[in-house]
């Protein structure tokens, strides 16, 4: 918070630091959305320019990295608008049957579990729990009817907590005592 005041009030050196801490969770985000890595550094950098121009207007309402998220997030939604990919990923998503497979030890990590959706379920996940848009902002970004994007919201977490069970079938209350 004291960082983005800092840069708020010019200070660019702590906008640097910003960048620094926070490049990684801003590229991870892209990443779980379906951005190739290349694109992810693309977008991201995108994001921070955007948020370096506009950091006067963060008002410390949540975190800075949850603002330059929602940024980075829309950047990103605005490229794949602009080359007319998101009726081909929500076609695509009819089409296939995408099988995630655990790794040797039998775990699945949430990158390996969000690469196993359809690409519109990864991308409404991502937006609505990844950048923290509710369903409408996610809605009005992707130009989706609010229902469809809470369809594929709902289908991906269903999907991704069949996946991230545990083997033994064992819930994580019971892991912890709890239930």
């Amino acid at each position: 918070m004291e960082l983005a005041a800092l840069a708020a009030a010019g200070d660019r050196s702590a906008f640097g630091e910003l960048v620094r801490r926070h490049g990684s969770a801003v590229r991870g985000l892209l990443r779980r959305m379906g951005a190739p890595a290349a694109e992810a550094d693309d977008v991201a950098q995108d994001a921070f320019l955007i948020a370096f121009e506009r950091v006067g207007e963060f008002r410390g309402q949540g975190t800075f990295v949850a603002w330059v998220r929602k940024i980075a997030a829309r950047a990103y939604l605005r490229r794949l608008q602009r080359e007319r990919k998101i009726a081909a990923l929500t076609a695509a998503d009819e089409a296939e049957d995408v099988a995630a497979t655990p790794d040797a030890a039998g775990r699945m990590d949430l990158d390996d579990a969000l690469r196993g959706l359809g690409a519109a379920e990864r991308i409404c996940v991502s937006m609505c729990y990844g950048a923290g848009l509710s369903h409408a902002e996610a809605a009005d970004a992707l130009n989706l009817p609010l229902g469809t994007v809470k369809s594929h919201v709902k289908r991906g977490l269903e999907k991704l907590r069949a996946r991230l069970a545990p083997a033994d079938g064992a819930t994580l209350e019971g892991r912890r005592g709890n239930g």
